[in-house]
This record gives structure tokens, sequence and C-alpha cells, in this order.
């Protein structure tokens, strides 16, 4: 037989049965181990994160555009939200940025408060809704006005008869978006649980030593001809009469010399 005939004839056999009794036996360790996982990540999102908060403005996007002599009611065209992924670009723009920057009196780079900024349509209407999310509510809010302010000016210069009109001001939300302490909590201990579980799997699949007759009978092909105790430890409980035997013939012993001693 060559060798890959050999490689072909060689198979690994998993017993499912032994990684769930292993498993079993060690679910302490698991649930240690969720514990364990869960309470290191309610730790970092609780004091190693830092907290976010936000606010958001609301603006109208007007659906009339003039053109020259002519005006366009945006609503029979349905480009009401092409006008507002025109005005989310506007918003987006290092020039808009910088000068919401300079009127808020932050110190940011206009890269980073893109980041910190997201625009959307409110519920699919023709209402512009603009959340911005920092470290600090009040800065979240003070952004968020200063938006309000700015882009409906730059929206007018750049596109001729465009109009926004704010419909709501942020105010400061003192209760934070993130990070959520509940989330990562959970994630820990899913995580703890699952990490545990897997190495302790490997391990019972690498664990090759014979622990009772059942793991050869079901793992080899062998009938088991004699098992041999063990007197010591835990199997004394099960083979009590050898040391019951060696007591009582200890004691008959020490009884018959008292005797001869009274004689």
């Amino acid at each position: 037989m060559d060798n890959k005939e050999k490689m072909a004839n060689d198979y690994y056999t998993i017993d499912l049965l032994h990684i769930v009794k292993m498993l079993w036996k060690r679910v302490w360790v698991i649930i240690l181990c969720g514990i364990l996982g869960g309470g290191a990540l309610f730790s970092y999102s609780a004091f190693a994160i830092e907290p976010q908060y936000s606010s958001s403005v609301m603006l109208y996007v007007n659906n009339n555009v003039s053109l020259g002599n002519v005006t366009i009611s945006t609503s029979q065209i349905n480009a009401a939200q092409s006008l507002l992924k025109t005005y989310i670009e506007i918003l987006n723009t290092r020039t808009t940025l910088e000068e919401i920057i300079e009127k808020s009196g932050v110190d940011y780079t206009y890269k980073q408060l893109s980041g910190m900024i997201k625009a959307g349509s409110s519920n699919e209407t023709e209402v512009m809704k603009v959340t911005v999310t920092t470290n600090d509510p009040y800065v979240s809010a003070e952004i968020a006005n200063c938006i309000a302010e700015v882009l409906p000016e730059r929206i007018n210069v750049i596109i001729k008869g465009a109009t926004m009109v704010p419909v709501d001001y942020a105010v400061p939300n003192l209760s934070k978006v993130a990070p959520s302490v509940t989330k990562y909590t959970f994630v820990g201990m899913v995580l703890g649980v699952l990490i545990s579980a897997m190495i302790l799997a490997v391990m019972a699949m690498l664990d090759d030593t014979i622990h009772d007759e059942e793991y050869v009978l079901h793992t080899y092909d062998y009938p088991i001809l004699a098992k041999v105790p063990n007197l010591l430890g835990e199997s004394t409980k099960k083979y009590g009469y050898y040391s019951h035997y060696g007591s009582s013939h200890s004691s008959k012993s020490d009884s018959g010399n008292d005797e001869k001693k009274d004689n």
C-alpha cells in the first residue's frame, strides 16, 4: 500500500458525546468565563470609552426652485429627495464645515466635524434632519444650531432661489447615545462562553486518555476482559471491604494478644 492509499485510509473520529460530556463536567468554567467576559466589557464600556451625546436640528427643504422666469414645482417631478441629497453634499463640503467651525468656535478640523454629522430625510419627507454627535451635549447642540444658520445661507448662494427654513432648533441632550453598556456586557458574556467552550472542546478532542470502559467500547471495537480497581483515593468507597477486612483482622489480633497477656 503506497502513501496515498495510507493517507486516504487515515481519518480522525470526533466523539461528539465525549465532547458534550467534557463540556458538561466543566460547565462551571464556561459560566465563569462568561461572567468574566461580561464584566470585562462592562468595565471597558463604562469607564474606558468616552460617552457620546447627540443633538438634532430640523430644516424644511423648499420644494419650489425658480430658474429664471420659470418656477418648477419639484413635488410634481418628485425632485425633493434629489434636492435633499444636494443639500447634504453642500453641508459636507470643506467650505461649509470650516464656516460652521468658525461660527461655533469648536476645536475640530473639517474632516473630524464631517464624521460627527449625520444628515438625511426625516421619515421620507421634505424635512431634513441633521444630527451632531460629540463627547459634550452642549457642544453638539451648539454645532447643530450653527448648521441651521450657515447651511441655508450657503444653499441660497450656490442654488439661486433655493431656500431652507429651520423647523426645530437643537437643545442639549444629556442622555448619552454611546456606548451601550448593556450591549457591551452581553457581547462580552457571549464571547466568554463561546471562547471557553471552543477551548474546552479542542482540549476534549486532543485528550486521548481512557477515562472509563464506555470510552473503549465506543472508540475501539475491542471487548473488555477485566477491570482493575483503584484501591486508593475515591475507589476506597467502592471497595471498602478491603479496609474493613484489614481493620477487623487487626482488631481480632489485638484482642487475642490482650487475652494472652491476661493469662
